[in-house]
């Protein structure tokens, strides 16, 4: 079915991601896999082509255009390239979000420059050992101390956490108010305090550096709070419906690209003197994942029509999250089951897909916390 949502223009935008994967990710990603990391290169590279900070403005070196389905081009073709180790959907998606509406105009002029050149990579850090999806629960604190906030805490399962120059993390600067006594605060590279714990190894992802970071009493200056204080939780639950619809678009194209491939190799592996593609039950199954992935990039392209004009609700983009990352982890399931046991193999795509995706349906909120958010919509 043709998509409706993209213009010649994404199309072209389209040609030249794929070009640029195929120069600069592609021939270096099992390098990294090896490695736990990417090559700070990539960033700067993808810097060079507009790639980072497309939304932000051409004054500190952005690309000026807010027209999100550029990020939706650019995550689709990560996706499908298997491509997990640039975390440009964290720095795009993600934080780019929070400091396109947050940052003072100092702030702006102070990050945004080497934000869009790739030379600032960005994380943000709101998990904790002993609080994942509920981030009422975070235990860091940040105390105002003159011009300064004293930061102690600890967080876990960081993206970015290695190479990160600027992390946005979520503190409590009351904790007696609850939701209302969190604060988002920027820490920088090289601040006194500031610690990396280890690079986490993984299931899947091995090329995406995640780490744990410890704040030991960390002197953050007051010119470094995004946004004003005690609103950090009500910034997180606005930014999270596009991390979660990011989370979402790079699931189905994950699904699409893997059973595209199993369609390919059902048509060509033969058994008992056959394509196993025309075995009734591989057959169904195929013709089954077929219509769900059609029905859920109607619903998928749909919620990107709305967020791009802002009118994506936080219960849509929850569905969104939680159907096609669950729909792509069964997806890639089956696909493997296809291709018997060449699909256990790593060197086959849909092998490492196995490991990769299996995390979308807990990272950004599990499904879980993403039905609690439909079911409240319900006004249960």
């Amino acid at each position: 079915m043709a998509r409706e949502i993209f213009t010649e223009e994404h199309e072209a935008f389209r040609a030249m991601v794929r070009a640029f994967l195929a120069k600069e990710v592609t021939p270096h990603h099992a390098q990294w896999e090896k490695e736990g990391i990417v090559s700070r290169d990539v960033w700067l590279a993808a810097g060079r082509q507009g790639l980072l900070g497309i939304e932000m403005p051409e004054e500190h070196g952005g690309g000026g255009n807010t027209d999100y389905r550029f990020y939706v081009v650019l995550n689709e073709e990560l996706a499908r390239a298997g491509a997990h180790g640039p975390g440009f959907s964290v720095h795009n998606d993600v934080n780019g979000g929070y400091l396109r509406r947050l940052c003072t105009p100092e702030q702006r002029a102070r990050w945004l420059p080497g934000y869009c050149s790739g030379e600032i990579i960005t994380g943000i850090a709101m998990t904790e050992p002993a609080a994942g999806s509920d981030l009422q629960g975070i235990r860091t604190t940040a105390t105002r101390d003159g011009d300064d906030y004293v930061l102690h805490g600890s967080k876990t399962f960081i993206s970015n956490g290695v190479l990160a120059d600027l992390v946005i993390v979520a503190a409590k600067t009351d904790p007696s108010a609850g939701a209302k006594g969190v604060s988002l605060l920027v820490v920088e590279r090289g601040m006194d305090g500031f610690q990396r714990g280890r690079n986490l190894d993984k299931i899947g992802l091995h090329a995406q550096d995640t780490a744990e970071l410890f704040f030991d009493n960390v002197r953050v200056p007051s010119r470094n709070l995004l946004g004003e204080e005690g609103k950090g939780f009500v910034y997180l639950m606005q930014n999270l419906v596009r991390e979660r619809l990011a989370i979402g678009v790079s699931a189905q194209a994950a699904a699409e690209e893997i059973f595209e491939q199993t369609l390919d190799y059902s048509r060509t592996r033969e058994a008992f003197g056959r394509p196993i593609g025309r075995f009734q039950h591989n057959r169904f199954t195929l013709a089954e994942m077929k219509t769900e992935l059609a029905v859920t990039r109607a619903f998928t392209d749909q919620c990107i029509a709305k967020e791009g004009k802002g009118e994506l609700e936080a219960d849509e983009a929850a569905m969104l999250k939680y159907w096609n990352t669950e729909l792509c982890k069964t997806v890639v399931d089956r696909c493997l089951q296809l291709h018997g046991g060449y699909g256990y193999m790593t060197e086959y795509p849909v092998a490492k897909a196995y490991q990769d995706v299996r995390v979308q349906t807990i990272y950004g909120g599990t499904t879980e916390i993403m039905k609690e958010i439909i079911g409240r919509g319900l006004g249960l």
